[in-house]
């Protein structure tokens, strides 16, 4: 399954100025869900798109410290298998890896 079906969720509830994703989000519902929030949309169009939406390519180019990040984070493998059962356990793992990331 796709995580698209569950990209509304993730919106819900903030006010951001904007949210980008990967051309898997682009979708004419997603971006409007995402307008409605007041926020803009900067997701490329998918290749086969009849009629391509423009989109900041120098604010799309931020999205990529972000993934590489989560890629760092998944080499500690206490945070990439999650075995603290409460949250605020992990979440300190989480900040531990983050700053031994950080400060190498």
């Amino acid at each position: 399954a796709s995580e698209y079906g569950q990209a509304n969720a993730l919106i819900e509830g903030f006010e951001p100025q904007y949210v980008l994703a990967d051309r898997g989000y682009d979708s004419d519902d997603f971006v409007k869900a995402i307008e409605n929030t007041g926020a803009v949309a900067v997701i490329p169009s998918r290749r086969g798109r009849k009629e391509p939406r423009i989109h900041d390519t120098e604010l799309y180019k931020e999205r990529n410290l972000v993934e590489r990040l989560f890629q760092k984070l998944k080499q500690f493998r206490r945070v990439a298998t999650r075995y603290e059962r409460k949250a605020k356990y992990y979440l300190g793992t989480l900040q531990l890896a983050a700053s031994m990331i950080w400060l190498a």
